[in-house]
């Protein structure tokens, strides 16, 4: 991400000016959550809410990733950049009890301190690379509620066979704690589904590592958006996106990151229509759900409307 002087005021000037296509010209339109997917059946299914939070029924349990509600990924929600909606698929009190929650690394944009308060009382478990319980701790997350983990390492969960996989990003939420603790993404292992769950990453070798070891996985969250040449190494391009779906071994890839906010210069519907034609070039299956949208693994077909269109 270095940049020369130059570099660095060019990209203030173009950040300042905005892209008017970088935020939809209306509010984006979003599912209510199925009350089909608290049903007590065994067929894995997912919603993703924009952005890269999620929210995955596998095996009886259910998880949270990166559950990112607030209205703007700032400190300062007044100036920062609004949520696409005018509001969530559903009310944080309506979700049921969770059994887990994982974190991808502390940027506001995933760890939210406004949702994770109202969740709390909610969750049985937090997941988290190294360095970010005390985040939570300091929000009032109960220490024994919290696991930490390192890259490659594995373990269980009521059943899950869980792994803190590699991510190619950075860390940080202040000027003084850059890099001061870990990012990461996630393997999740079931009896009903194999998942992946990429977090922020630059495109690398690491995908392929990750493939080799715990491949072929039924569905993957791969992120796809915010990005741009200058950060190349910490956000990948779309077509990017699709060769890391393939690299871990992907079948069906849901791209992540994007929907949501704006965070990067490019069109808000650059990063989906990028990836859709990647992914038809390369033979890739790709899903495109609207957010709040039931998403069921393993089924016969999977949602793929062109619906920022």
């Amino acid at each position: 991400m270095e940049t020369t002087a130059v570099e660095k005021l060019k990209l203030l000037v173009q950040f300042m000016k905005g892209n008017p296509q970088g935020r939809p010209g209306k509010p984006v339109v979003i599912e209510p959550l199925s009350k089909v997917y608290f049903g007590q059946g065994q067929q894995p299914k997912l919603t993703w809410f924009g952005h890269s939070a999620a929210l995955l029924q596998l095996d009886g349990k259910t998880l949270l990733l990166d559950p990112m509600f607030g209205r703007a990924p700032s400190p300062f929600p007044l100036i920062g950049g609004k949520r696409f909606s005018d509001k969530l698929p559903f009310e944080i009190e309506q979700l049921p009890e969770v059994d887990a929650v994982l974190i991808s690394h502390d940027h506001y944009d995933h760890l939210d301190y406004g949702s994770i308060v109202k969740l709390k009382d909610k969750v049985k478990q937090f997941f988290v690379p190294l360095g970010v319980a005390p985040h939570l701790v300091k929000w009032g997350i109960d220490p024994a509620k919290i696991e930490e983990h390192d890259w490659w390492e594995e373990f269980s969960y009521q059943g899950l066979q869980l792994a803190c996989t590699p991510a190619r990003h950075f860390s940080g939420r202040s000027l003084t704690d850059r890099d001061a603790t870990l990012w990461c993404s996630w393997v999740i292992h079931g009896r009903a589904a194999k998942i992946f769950f990429s977090g922020d990453s630059g495109y690398g070798p690491h995908f392929k590592e990750i493939g080799d070891k715990y491949g072929p996985f039924d569905l993957t969250l791969m992120e796809c958006g915010q990005y741009d040449e200058r950060w190349a190494a910490i956000h990948m391009m779309p077509e990017e996106t699709v060769q890391a779906h393939l690299d871990v071994r992907g079948k069906v890839m849901i791209p992540i990151h994007w929907g949501a906010f704006t965070l990067a210069l490019h069109d808000w519907t650059d990063p989906v229509e990028r990836a859709v034609k990647a992914a038809k070039e390369r033979n890739a299956m790709i899903s495109t759900p609207k957010i709040g949208e039931t998403v069921f693994i393993r089924a016969a077909a999977y949602p793929a409307s062109l619906w920022w269109r």
